[in-house]
C-alpha cells in the first residue's frame, strides 16, 4: 500500500477571537510522530510519503499526492485542529473513497468527540500509533476487521464506534527509528534564523511521558490508564544517535524531562564523549532540579550548546499552586550554573494562574531579569483539555467539555485578568527584558565570544515587532 501522511499546517492561535502574539523563538522540527509511524509502515512493506505543509504553500501538490496514494493519514494538535479539518476535507474532495486516519495529541485528549471534530476522518489512533497503524493498514488490505483493533475510533453504520484501549508500548527500545529520510526535502534549520544551529537540523526523543505532574500541563496520563513515564536504554539512545550523527550537524532532543534520571544521563553523555560527536546538541525540556555540575560538566564535554527551563514564576505560591516541586533559589542556581558552563539558556514563563495578582505579574518579569538567561518566553496561561486546571475548570462549570483549550480570562472566573490584560503584560514582559542596557551589553559579550550574531540580531527583530 502506499500511504500518504501529512502534517498540517500552522494557523494562528486564536482564543475569544484575540489573536496570541508570541515572538518566533522556535524553529520548526521535524514531525517526529509522522516519522515513527512511516518508520513502522516501511517495516512492513508499505510505501510511504510525507508532506509537511508548513512548508508546503501549494494545495495543488496535496492533491497530486492523494491521488496516488491509498490512504492518508494526518496529525492533530488542538491548536490547529481547523488546518486537519480543512485538510481532510480537501482529500475527501479529490476522492471521496481514500481512507483518512488521524491520530495525535487531539485524538488522545478529545476521544470522544476527534471525529466529529474532524468529520471527513473515518478512523482516529488514541494512543501510540506504531502497532495500531500497522493493524489499520492489515484492515485496509482486507485482513483484520476494526473492532479487532485496539486504540481506535471509527466511523460504522453511521455511528462513532471505539474498540478497547490500546497499552502503552512498555519496551521504547524495541520501536524503530524515525524514517527521517522522508522530510530529506525540508531545510528545518533554516525556519530559526535565532538559534546558532548548524544547518543540517533533527529532532530525537528518548522518553515518552513525564514523572511530573504539573497542574497546568496535558499529561496523557490523566486521560489514558497506565500511561506512564518510560525512557529508551541509554545504548539505544547512543545507537540512534550515531546514525543521526551521520547526517545531521545539529540535534534537538524534545523530551519533556530529557535530565530526569541522572543515572541514565550521564551514561549517554560519557558515550557521546567516547564517540568524539561533534553534533550541537539542544536540550529541548529541563527542569532545574536536575542540574548537578558533574551532569552538566560531561554535557558540555558531549557539545550540548542550549538548554530550555521550563521557571513559570518567580513567585513561590505560584510554583507551589502549579505543583512544580521547586524553588526560587534552585531555579537561581541552576540557571546560574548553566551560564557559568557556557550553554545558551531559555527560560519560560507564564502569566495568569487563578491566584496571581498584579504583584506577582510584576515580581516575575523582576525575577526574569534577575537571571542571566540568553533567552525569555512569556505566554498567558491556557487551560488544555487533559491537564488537571482543565479538568478542575470544567467540574466547577467554568469551562465547558467541548472546549480544548481556553484562556485564562477573570470574565469567566478563570484568573484575576482578562486576556486582552494578559497579552498587554506579555507585550511589555518582553519589552523589559530585552531592551534592559545589561541585557544587550551581555548579549553583545556574548556574540564576540560565540563569533555569532544572529541570537542577538533576530531577537532584537523578534522584539521590534511588539512596536
Amino acid at each position: 500500500m502506499k500511504i500518504l501522511l501529512i502534517e498540517p499546517y500552522i494557523s494562528p492561535k486564536i482564543n475569544s477571537g484575540v489573536k496570541i502574539f508570541s515572538p518566533n523563538f522556535l524553529p520548526m522540527y521535524p514531525p517526529l510522530g509522522l516519522l515513527y509511524i512511516g518508520s513502522a509502515l516501511e517495516s512492513q512493506g508499505h510505501e510511504v510519503e510525507l508532506l509537511d505543509l508548513r512548508f508546503e504553500g501549494n494545495k495543488d501538490n496535496l492533491k497530486n499526492l492523494v491521488q496516488s496514494a491509498d490512504a492518508v493519514g494526518i496529525s492533530v494538535l488542538t491548536d490547529y485542529c481547523n488546518s486537519a479539518k480543512n485538510i481532510a476535507e480537501l482529500v475527501k474532495e479529490k476522492d471521496p473513497d481514500i481512507p483518512v486516519i488521524i491520530g495525535g495529541p487531539h485524538c488522545i485528549f478529545s476521544q470522544k468527540s476527534s471525529l466529529l471534530d474532524i468529520p471527513h476522518a473515518d478512523i482516529g489512533v488514541i494512543g501510540e500509533g506504531e502497532l495500531t497503524v500497522l493493524d489499520i493498514a492489515k484492515f485496509l488490505e482486507g485482513n483484520k476487521k476494526l473492532a479487532d483493533i485496539n486504540g481506535i475510533c471509527y466511523k460504522e453504520d453511521n455511528a462513532i464506534k471505539f474498540s478497547k484501549p490500546s497499552e502503552a508500548i512498555k519496551d521504547l527500545d524495541s520501536i524503530n527509528f524515525p524514517a527521517r529520510h522522508l522530510v530529506d526535502k525540508y531545510d528545518y534549520g533554516a525556519t530559526s534564523k535565532l538559534f546558532p544551529f548548524k544547518r543540517n537540523f533533527t529532532s530525537m526523543i528518548t522518553t515518552r511521558g513525564c514523572p511530573f505532574k504539573c497542574r497546568f500541563c496535558a499529561h496523557y496520563g490523566n486521560v489514558i490508564e497506565g500511561w506512564s513515564y518510560r525512557a529508551r536504554s541509554a545504548e539505544n539512545v547512543i545507537e540512534e544517535m550515531k546514525v543521526v550523527s551521520e547526517k545531521y550537524n545539529s540535534v534537538i532532543i524534545v523530551d519533556d524531562n530529557f535530565l530526569a534520571d541522572k543515572k541514565r544521563s550521564l551514561k549517554i553523555m560519557d558515550s557521546l564523549i567516547e564517540m568524539g560527536t561533534e553534533i550541537d546538541l539542544i536540550i529541548g525540556g529541563a527542569r532545574v532540579d536536575s542540574a548537578d555540575k558533574e551532569l552538566y560538566q560531561k554535557m558540555k564535554k558531549a557539545n550540548v550548546k542550549f538548554m530550555e527551563f521550563g521557571i513559570e514564576s518567580g513567585n513561590q505560591d505560584v510554583l507551589d499552586f502549579y505543583n512544580k516541586h521547586i524553588t526560587l533559589d534552585k531555579i537561581r542556581s541552576s540557571v546560574n550554573l548553566a551560564n557559568k558552563m557556557g550553554f545558551i539558556t531559555m527560560g519560560s514563563f507564564i502569566f495568569g494562574s487563578p491566584i496571581e495578582n498584579i504583584k506577582h505579574i510584576r515580581e516575575t518579569v523582576k525575577f526574569a531579569c534577575s537571571l542571566p538567561l540568553d533567552i525569555a518566553h512569556f505566554r498567558p496561561l491556557f487551560y488544555q483539555r487533559g491537564s488537571q486546571l482543565w479538568f478542575e475548570a470544567v467540574k466547577t462549570g467554568k469551562i465547558q467539555e467541548s472546549e480544548s483549550l481556553v484562556g485564562t480570562d477573570s470574565r469567566r472566573g478563570l484568573g484575576n485578568f482578562t486576556l486582552e490584560e494578559l497579552l498587554e503584560f506579555t507585550k511589555g514582559a518582553y519589552k523589559q527584558f530585552y531592551l534592559r542596557p545589561s541585557y544587550l551589553f551581555s548579549q553583545i559579550y556574548k556574540a564576540f565570544k560565540r563569533r555569532d550574531f544572529n541570537l542577538l540580531k533576530t531577537g532584537m527583530q523578534s522584539i521590534s515587532s511588539l512596536y
